[in-house]
């Protein structure tokens, strides 16, 4: 696939089009987004980039909440958002011939909401219940506990939904201040792919955001990642199963070693062939899920190792997790498991971009974070350049002892002296 297969353009206003022509196909996919999220809040109205992203369904100058489901659901489509650490994301996928439609209900829900203040408080009631079975769920909750000892007492270690007291406070005057500094033009990126008419498309989106002045980008505090010995934090909850998550400051979203990453990740936790699933799991039947995920971020990231694990193993799991990192810090993986990873890596993403939905995910978040794309061609020379060498280097690099940062949940009273040993932590 070539690069030149992406068109991206650069309105007057500073607001960015990318697309991605697919003529086999028979769908469209349209997302905007906007580069704000978690890190770009204060602690006092941690979660109002979420909320926001919740009060723009519910209805806009042209479209009510209904009215906003019907269309887009009411021709076979879907419609969803999503709120991350640095971005916020409207998308919808459809049949092509209605392209416009979704283009006209995205562009009103982001240009003109109603923000009403019945439908605020309606849904800071969700959200709050949100936030509380949020908790109630350790095998998510506990990346929040994470993020806390990754990125302590900054907005990257709080969580993205907020607090039951910073919902509380989040007034209509908040919501409409906080979208007229971020919701601007050059803070916006209009991602399609599918069958799709390129020139119409750009004269629509011309249209639609021709209200919108140049403005500038928005800035977020650097990351703070300064780490000097291992942190734990422990939640000690009456569970059926004990909830780890083990983090390590990793690598920011561009690094020239991001995909000798990927394949560490691969062949530690990625997939059922992996070292950690066969040891922990089906070697050893010290968990029934685990498995490793990468954090990516303009400035810093994180590689994380989670499991469930059976209560009564905690301590051995622990153990054969470092085991596990080690082996890989200190040897060359094989040249089987090193040819798998690249296969693997290259294939999960070549099937991915067949998509028109993930297509237009893969172009949109790069060019709102990064203002480049990358095609496959130039994703698979990458890949085919990584040396095995370059694999154990970034393990050397990432697992080190005062770069560990362990969360649990579970009833832990009784391994709490043991974990504290293997972590050296008095």
């Amino acid at each position: 696939m070539d690069g030149k297969m992406y068109k991206k353009i650069v309105l007057d206003n500073g607001l960015r089009i990318i697309t991605h022509q697919m003529p086999g196909m028979r769908s469209f996919a349209l997302g905007i987004w906007i580069r704000t999220g978690g890190r770009y809040e204060t602690a006092k109205l941690k979660g109002i980039s979420h909320f926001l992203e919740h009060m723009l369904f519910k209805g806009s100058s042209k479209y009510s909440c209904r009215k906003i489901k019907e269309s887009i659901e009411g021709v076979g489509g879907s419609l969803n958002g999503f709120t991350s650490e640095e971005l916020t994301c409207f998308l919808v996928k459809l049949p092509s011939r209605y392209s416009d439609t979704a283009l006209d209900i995205l562009s009103d829900m982001v240009l003109n909401p109603l923000l009403a203040q019945s439908d605020i408080e309606k849904e800071r009631t969700v959200i709050l219940e949100e936030i509380k079975m949020y908790k109630d769920l350790p095998q998510s909750y506990v990346y929040d506990l994470l993020d806390e000892l990754l990125w302590p007492k900054q907005p990257l270690g709080m969580s993205i939904i907020g607090t039951v007291e910073s919902v509380s406070r989040i007034s209509r005057r908040d919501l409409y201040t906080y979208k007229q500094k971020h919701y601007t033009s050059s803070n916006i990126v209009i991602s399609a792919a599918g069958l799709l008419e390129e020139e119409h498309l750009r004269k629509k989106i011309e249209k639609n955001f021709s209200s919108f002045k140049m403005s500038g980008l928005n800035k977020f505090l650097k990351a703070r990642q300064q780490q000097y010995k291992p942190r734990l934090n422990l939640f000690p909850k009456d569970t059926e199963q004990t909830h780890l998550a083990l983090g390590f400051h990793g690598f920011k979203r561009d690094h020239p070693l991001r995909h000798a990453l990927a394949l560490l990740h691969i062949i530690l936790g990625a997939n059922m062939s992996s070292r950690l699933f066969n040891e922990v799991r089906e070697k050893r039947g010290l968990a029934y899920e685990i498995g490793t995920q990468i954090k990516r971020l303009s400035d810093t990231g994180a590689l994380i190792v989670h499991a469930g694990i059976d209560n009564r193993k905690v301590d051995k799991a622990i153990r054969l997790i470092f085991e596990v990192l080690s082996q890989i810090k200190n040897s060359l993986v094989t040249l089987d498991e090193f040819r798998r990873a690249k296969e693997f890596y290259i294939g999960q993403i070549m099937l991915s971009l067949e998509d028109t939905l993930d297509h237009m995910l893969w172009i949109g978040e790069s060019t709102a974070t990064l203002d480049k794309t990358y095609s496959l061609d130039e994703i698979i020379k990458e890949v085919n350049e990584v040396k095995r060498e370059d694999i154990r280097s970034v393990a050397r690099n990432i697992f080190k002892e005062n770069n560990i940062n362990l969360a649990l949940i579970g009833p832990l009273k009784d391994s709490n002296h043991k974990i504290y040993k293997q972590l050296h932590i008095d």
